[in-house]
């Protein structure tokens, strides 16, 4: 039982030191702007390898849009409303580029969290011994390129001043400025894992009001039930 006890109490410890490392995404479920931002963002530079089969155009109409401008917007020209979010590129073709085939990201936001993605994508950093160039520190050895510099810019990772004689921490620097500034590309990274998340579940916000109105309802229910039951039961003893 003793180890029992340990062995959960040393999962814990190392589950909250990995937490640590993570930055909080500063998303918001509800915020239906912010979601198309990212659904724009999603279909322009991930939609390319990652494909979302789980997902159809016409959820998106959930958020607000009408189908006009789910086609205007966010369809490519072979596309319909009705389709998954599937790319052309063939697996083994992405197995041959990228040494393992891209992800489907229909569910990454329940199976990662919101905050590893967050942090992940503003993680990456030029490594030319990379195939690809780019490494990650939330991911290392990451096969995925940084599709997001152009915005972000390219970091370099360097090493922190020792501290007592312990080891300096890694941590990146901007070296190359992208088309973005760092508190813009912070936005639009938390623009498109909101969209993520929302893609995970879109019916999330449905089914917490309902689960809400549930609520309410047993709570009333409670009192003529009650009563009724005390009326029943009065004479007997």
């Amino acid at each position: 039982m003793k180890i029992l006890s340990f062995l959960i109490l040393l999962i814990s410890l190392v589950a909250v030191a990995s937490e640590e490392k993570l930055e909080r995404a500063p998303i918001d479920t509800q915020d239906a702007v912010s979601i198309q931002r990212g659904a724009r963002v999603f279909v322009n530079y991930c939609l390319n390898c990652h494909a979302a089969e789980a997902m159809r155009y016409n959820r998106l109409e959930d958020l607000g849009l009408t189908e006009q401008q789910i086609k205007d917007n966010l369809l490519f020209a072979t596309d319909k409303i009705g389709d998954t979010m599937t790319v052309a590129m063939r697996r083994k073709d992405a197995k041959t580029w990228f040494g393992v085939e891209p992800p489907d990201l229909s569910v990454i936001a329940r199976a990662r969290g919101a905050d590893w993605l967050y942090t992940y994508l503003r993680t990456f950093y030029r490594d030319d011994s990379r195939e690809t160039g780019w490494n990650n520190l939330t991911f290392p050895n990451v096969g995925m390129p940084h599709v997001l510099y152009e915005l972000q810019g390219e970091q370099v990772l360097r090493k922190a001043a020792e501290q007592e004689g312990l080891g300096g921490s890694l941590t990146l620097a901007r070296e190359i400025p992208g088309r973005l500034s760092p508190p813009e590309y912070d936005k639009l990274v938390a623009d498109l894992v909101n969209y993520l998340v929302f893609m995970s579940e879109p019916a999330r916000e449905t089914r917490i009001r309902i689960g809400y109105a549930v609520l309410i309802f047993l709570g009333a229910l409670f009192v003529p039930v009650y009563l009724l039951k005390r009326e029943y039961w009065k004479d007997v003893h």
